[in-house]
């Protein structure tokens, strides 16, 4: 008789990966990390288990955007006082601060609940191409198109 597997924590094998994102389009390269960090990728996928790998993104600050996301795409922050909501093109927030556009478009893919928020922990983001990683010995995963 076969028997359903299901992932615990216990039996999950997470590796590390590392994502140059310079020259990839934002939204393609998001969606395409949020199902690396929930582990749809692997065959042992399970739902309601953080079964994901370690993804490290380098070059965040030469992110591509088409159209005229650039000067049209408005990031919102509020602080919940009355008026203060402030507003900031994308090409201010790459400016400003370039990784938060790679992370805040890749958390927004990720479940709203606490176990998104274990998977989004094992995101790191970096501006440059150089990154505290090495002794983990990340393997270079390559995007498809």
């Amino acid at each position: 008789m076969n028997k359903t597997y299901m992932a615990n924590n216990q039996n999950v094998d997470r590796k590390w990966f590392v994502i140059d994102a310079k020259g990839q389009t934002l939204g393609r390269l998001s969606s395409e990390v949020a199902a690396i960090l929930r582990g749809k990728r692997k065959p042992t996928f399970t739902p309601h288990v953080d079964c994901g790998d370690y993804v490290i993104i380098i070059n965040a600050k030469d992110i591509r955007l088409t159209g005229k996301k650039w000067q049209q795409k408005k990031y919102y922050t509020h602080s919940q006082y009355p008026g203060s909501l402030k507003e900031m093109t994308a090409f201010e927030m790459n400016t400003k601060h370039p990784t938060r556009m790679v992370e805040l478009a890749i958390k927004g893919m990720l479940p709203h609940n606490k176990l998104g928020r274990q998977m989004f922990k094992k995101l790191y983001v970096y501006e440059a191409d150089a990154h505290p990683h090495a002794a983990q010995k990340p393997e270079v995963y390559e995007l498809v198109g």
